[in-house]
């Protein structure tokens, strides 16, 4: 049976976020609280829709000693449990929340080692779960083992059975991706990593947009750029936009991304124009920011936050970029 949404998370971690009141190098901490939560960019992902009301399912690979925390999200969430289990466990990922500076720190430690062959049983688990009409996100690092092309290769077979895959990663699975004869219907990456992939630096609106034009020109349906304090870039056909970012109590930045790649797919399985796809993105976003882990309030809360998102349509000149 086919599912319209699939989220896939090929390294996922299990987040221990430990707050503190002030972070300070070389210094002895007594940590305020702590907590461990399910994790990677998919999975987040997965969790934001379900909060929202949409029904997905979650594949990828996870390490079978430690997968109780992922099945128990799931199970409490309604997410559809499509996970690959591998031998070992799933890596954890620390995440340093200073309260004085509103900051997280992360550390990120290495993830499974697994097979190549993995892969062709995720691809087997896409391969039942999804149809045409699948909004298919790709989302996260690669685990040691599975090769730089992964993600072409699942966007070539969601492609090939009329699906659309939006992508969210970096580096050389990002770069691999781009240079595929199939390409994503969606990316969302961020300046840092469109930098990468262009391979100079994109110091203003101008030069971010002309990187994304480029990509569309090559048949990338969207492409969403998020930048932190300067709110987020949209480009769909000729249509330019840009969203402010909400003035909102930061609980941890952790997330925020997966949670407007999430905003993004409601928006996308809405049909939603384009500035309403970029209010819906932003609010979900800002809404993940009031709290720990990858969890959004109450739909009518993330609706008031969208109502409150300022978005504006820019044109493309020879001269530049104006609005």
């Amino acid at each position: 049976m086919s599912a319209p949404v699939i989220t896939v998370t090929l390294n996922p971690a299990l987040d221990q976020t430990i707050t503190l009141d002030r972070l300070r190098l070389g210094d002895v901490h007594r940590a305020q609280a702590s907590r461990i939560e399910a994790a990677g960019k998919g999975v987040n992902v997965a969790s934001c829709l379900a909060d929202w009301g949409i029904a997905c399912t979650a594949t990828g690979l996870l390490g079978a000693g430690n997968a109780e925390p992922f099945a128990s999200l799931f199970a409490a969430k309604g997410i559809g449990d499509a996970f690959v289990r591998c031998p070992g466990d799933t890596r954890t990922n620390v995440k340093l929340l200073d309260r004085e500076a509103a900051d997280t720190t992360d550390i990120n430690l290495p993830g499974l080692q697994v097979e190549a062959t993995a892969l062709d049983a995720v691809r087997a688990q896409l391969a039942a779960h999804g149809g045409g009409d699948s909004l298919v996100v790709l989302a996260g690092s690669l685990p040691a083992g599975l090769p730089d092309d992964s993600y072409a290769q699942l966007t070539a077979d969601i492609a090939r059975r009329g699906g659309r895959a939006l992508l969210d990663t970096s580096g050389a699975p990002l770069a691999a991706a781009l240079a595929a004869e199939v390409l994503p219907y969606a990316i969302k990456p961020n300046r840092h990593e469109l930098e990468a992939w262009a391979g100079h630096a994109l110091s203003t609106r101008r030069e971010l947009i002309a990187a994304a034009q480029t990509l569309l020109a090559r048949g990338i349906r969207l492409v969403a750029i998020s930048l932190g304090a300067d709110g987020a870039l949209l480009l769909r056909g000729d249509e330019i936009v840009q969203a402010q970012p909400l003035p909102v109590a930061v609980g941890s930045t952790v997330g925020a991304g997966d949670a407007m790649v999430a905003g993004l797919v409601a928006g996308l399985l809405a049909e939603a124009p384009l500035e309403d796809l970029a209010r819906l993105a932003t609010a979900f976003a800002a809404a993940k920011l009031g709290g720990i882990g990858a969890h959004l309030p109450a739909p009518d809360r993330v609706r008031a936050l969208a109502a409150e998102v300022r978005v504006d349509r820019l044109e493309s000149t020879p001269h530049g970029v104006t609005p």
